[in-house]
């Protein structure tokens, strides 16, 4: 995998490989994208996975290959509680084990295929690639916001032609949105400069905060919120292995929003499921909630952030051609990336953790 060396601001790195995180329990998934009786082929680190639910609800994860002669399993129907390869009928419970051969009576016990824990929480398919007795759902990340009735929310996903770690940095480091997102969610490019990074390392990962106040409000909060001067803005990121949260949003200007005081306000609460697919391609599960209830608002607000993400989405493909291209130039740090270079260097700690096991 490619993965930025964390280093001092201002010095200069190379793009160096190193092994995916394996226990850890990333998304696999929106649960309302998986009916009963649905599948769906997704490959996570390198691995090809099916991931299905049950004609009974329950959902599974298995290597998408049939233990006989290596047919993908995503090719076959979901009967009752299994799966169906479709080149000769041996069927798979969620367990990996083979529950049925059309043409014999007997199941060796070889017949199974690799079972990974799959738990569905808050909206989310969690999955875990690594160690399977490892996999405690009580690791699995918190996300209330789409449990919360005062919010209303939407979902989506995209494949991005990057490396995973690029998404990361982008997300971690809002210094670039009034240039790539001028007309939704941007702002003053003087103003995001000036603003200081308050990067914090956590036991489980990186909080980064910045607060632009009496600031101009951007498109995207003027068409939601209907702020008619200068606002009290905020930025709030919080990285844990491998998922980001992030809460921005504005009030009028010293009505509390720096106190905790934001109710009056206009909030945007984003997910970030970060997922890898290879070294170059990442799956990208996000969802945008909004505590605006106004008829049409939630859905502008995840219209606008769609966009805002597509331009993203197009910065990193730009980025991770160019790192392939020129793979031995290296990259420098800028006062913005703290909030990046101390979730690289979290993220370098885990990896040694692994590697060491």
């Amino acid at each position: 995998m490619l993965l930025i060396s964390p280093q001092p601001q201002g010095e200069r790195s190379h793009m160096t490989t190193k092994p995916f995180l394996r226990n850890i329990w990333y998304v696999a998934g929106w649960a309302a994208d998986l009916a009963p009786g649905a599948r769906v082929a997704r490959t996570f680190l390198n691995r090809p996975v099916v991931l299905w639910r049950s004609e009974a609800g329950k959902v599974f994860a298995l290597d998408d290959r049939c233990a006989h002669r290596a047919m993908a399993l995503s090719s076959g129907p979901v009967v009752g509680e299994a799966i169906r390869c479709p080149y000769h009928g041996m069927e798979f419970g969620g367990d990996g084990r083979c529950t049925r051969i059309p043409a014999q009576d007997k199941i060796p016990d070889i017949a199974r295929v690799r079972a990974y824990p799959l738990v569905e929480r808050q909206g989310l398919l969690w999955i875990w690639m690594g160690d399977a007795e490892r996999a405690d759902p009580a690791l699995i990340p918190d996300y209330p916001v789409h449990e919360d009735p005062k919010l209303a929310w939407r979902s989506s996903y995209f494949h991005v032609g990057g490396n995973w770690q690029l998404l990361v940095d982008n997300l971690m480091d809002l210094s670039h949105l009034p240039y790539i997102h001028a007309h939704t969610i941007g702002g003053d490019p003087e103003l995001h400069f000036r603003t200081k990074t308050q990067s914090e390392k956590l036991p489980n990962g990186v909080r980064v905060m910045r607060h632009m106040p009496d600031s101009d409000p951007p498109p995207t909060y003027v068409a939601a919120a209907g702020f008619t001067g200068k606002v009290d803005r905020w930025q709030e990121i919080e990285f844990e292995p491998v998922m980001i949260r992030i809460h921005t949003g504005a009030c009028d200007p010293g009505t509390g929003a720096y106190e905790g005081r934001r109710e009056h306000g206009f909030s945007m609460f984003g997910f970030h499921g970060i997922t890898p697919e290879t070294e170059t391609t990442t799956h990208y599960f996000w969802s945008m909630a909004t505590n605006i209830l106004t008829d049409g608002i939630p859905d502008e607000v995840f219209e606008q952030t769609a966009r805002t993400f597509a331009e993203d989405m197009e910065v990193l493909e730009l980025q991770q051609a160019r790192i392939l291209g020129m793979p031995d130039l290296p990259m420098i740090d800028i006062a913005s990336d703290v909030g990046g270079r101390h979730t690289r260097q979290f993220i370098a700690r885990c990896l040694a953790r692994e590697e060491e096991v």
